[in-house]
């Protein structure tokens, strides 16, 4: 596929749009400038014509019509004789067949009969025409038929020269033209300016853009000065850059927290499966503790394995079997299903059932898994001894659970990020770390949101909030 730059379709858009209006506004200011200097001229020409019709038509009497004309004949060569603009106008009279009677200069020269006014006149009653005499001047000439009877006189015709107009035409039209380059010139270097403010920095995100996308997550793009869209852009794709970069960081620190987590007890493992090769009693001693051991390792080593595919799961987006369920009995079954474990580490479970149902649309596996997750992190960070709350709580429109442990709490900077991918605080113990992430996940795609509130030494208080089930509720959250 052919690609465009920018520059290239400001040319062709913005560019050709100016061009064409230029020129449409330059056509109509010279359209406009010649109607008005040669209107002009043809404007004087009419107006001694109407003063002369003016003279005519004092001049009829009430007597015999061949007098009147004859009266009307002699004012008009009167008026050619004394005709005060011959440095402006040459005056004519003409017969029936265009031959000059009279003119104001009184020298008969061929160079005044061109032109197609009489024509025209003989058609309409007034003809203009513009011509070039044979000594290469241009003149406007004027003819208009006499409106009464005057001897064998049939018109009147007015010749001016047009080199003082001419002279003005094309002054206007140079001016213009340069008037119109000009400001062409003007909106081609503003533009440009303006596309290159625009192309260069775009170029160089582009540059940048490609250098992340190739794993050079140190590569940022430079401060700029202007809070526009380029700026906030630029501001933007730092942010993502940094963004990537904690979280490969984040990524690495988890596949080195695994690995570990993983070869720890595979190597406990390792060890008791040695150990047992070589002792033939199996009721030893030490042959039952390597077989107790080893199963509580397998047992590790099957829920972390479990915590990474359902988070890979999560991650990918799985569909989600909603429906109506009791919110209090979801979180007593996982209250069950953990308070074994809860005495086995030397704590106690302090959970008040609620005797109300409290109703939410959810998946009753997933629900149950962020309990037991939540559950897990509390046995995980308390010390015997402690105690583990578990409270259900109920507005108009949520249902809050809560677990607080009295556990060691989670530092002020990691409170922010224990819900991130790949995240393990600084107190953390030993696990995956993707736990409360997986909560995360599951609960927003439920609707609701997680809450967690910590202090050092006195304990983590995580607390899920789902909206009440409402009918028409069926549709949404599905998928996640």
């Amino acid at each position: 596929m052919q690609t465009t730059s920018i520059v290239q379709r400001w040319v062709r858009g913005s560019l050709l749009m100016t061009v064409l209006a230029l020129v449409l506004a330059e056509g109509l200011f010279l359209y406009f400038s010649y109607r008005t200097l040669y209107g002009g001229v043809q404007s004087a020409m009419e107006n001694r014509f109407s003063t002369i019709e003016g003279r005519l038509q004092a001049t009829g009497t009430a007597g015999d019509a061949a007098v009147t004309a004859e009266s009307r004949a002699r004012t008009l060569r009167r008026t050619v004789e004394q005709f005060d603009e011959k440095d402006k106008f040459e005056f004519m009279l003409l017969d029936a067949s265009g031959v000059i009677l009279a003119n104001s200069s009184g020298i008969r020269s061929t160079d005044l009969t061109g032109g197609n006014d009489f024509a025209l006149a003989l058609l309409q009653g007034r003809g203009n025409d513009i011509y070039t005499t044979t000594q290469g001047e241009r003149v406007m000439a004027e003819t208009v038929l006499v409106p009464y009877a005057a001897g064998n006189i049939a018109a009147m015709r007015l010749v001016t020269s047009l080199r003082l107009a001419d002279e003005q035409w094309w002054n206007t039209v140079t001016l213009a033209v340069g008037l119109g380059l000009l400001v062409l010139l003007v909106s081609v270097w503003s533009g440009l300016f303006f596309v290159r403010s625009i192309v260069r920095p775009l170029g160089e995100v582009e540059t940048t853009a490609n250098r992340i996308a190739h794993g050079d997550l140190r590569a940022r793009l430079p401060d700029t000065r202007y809070d526009d869209e380029i700026g906030r852009l630029c501001k933007t794709i730092n942010q993502m850059a940094g963004d990537l970069a904690e979280t490969e960081r984040l990524k690495n620190e988890f596949i080195s927290s695994v690995s570990h987590e993983l070869r720890t007890p595979l190597t406990s493992i390792k060890g008791w499966v040695e150990t047992i090769g070589n002792i033939d009693d199996p009721n030893n001693e030490y042959c039952r503790r390597g077989l107790a051991v080893i199963g509580t390792e397998t047992d590790r080593l099957y829920t972390m394995v479990e915590e990474l595919l359902d988070f890979s799961r999560l991650q990918n987006g799985i569909k989600l079997n909603c429906q109506v369920l009791d919110l209090v009995a979801e979180a007593t079954d996982a209250a069950l299903f953990v308070e074994a474990r809860i005495r086995r580490e030397g704590l106690h479970l302090e959970y008040s059932e609620p005797p109300e149902p409290y109703p939410v649309w959810a998946d009753a596996a997933r629900l149950r898994q962020v309990f037991v997750n939540i559950l897990d992190n509390a046995v995980k960070y308390s010390s015997p001894g402690g105690t583990i709350f578990m409270t259900l709580t109920r507005t108009a429109d949520t249902f809050k659970a809560a677990v607080r442990d009295q556990g060691r709490g989670i530092a002020p900077d990691d409170l922010e990020k224990v819900k991130q991918k790949f995240f393990k605080g600084k107190n953390a113990v030993r696990g995956s770390g993707i736990g409360l992430a997986v909560v995360d996940e599951i609960v927003t795609a439920l609707g609701g949101w997680v809450e967690i509130t910590s202090a050092l030494g006195q304990g983590t208080t995580v607390s899920v909030v789902l909206p009440v089930y409402r009918p028409g509720q069926e549709h949404l959250h599905e998928k996640i």
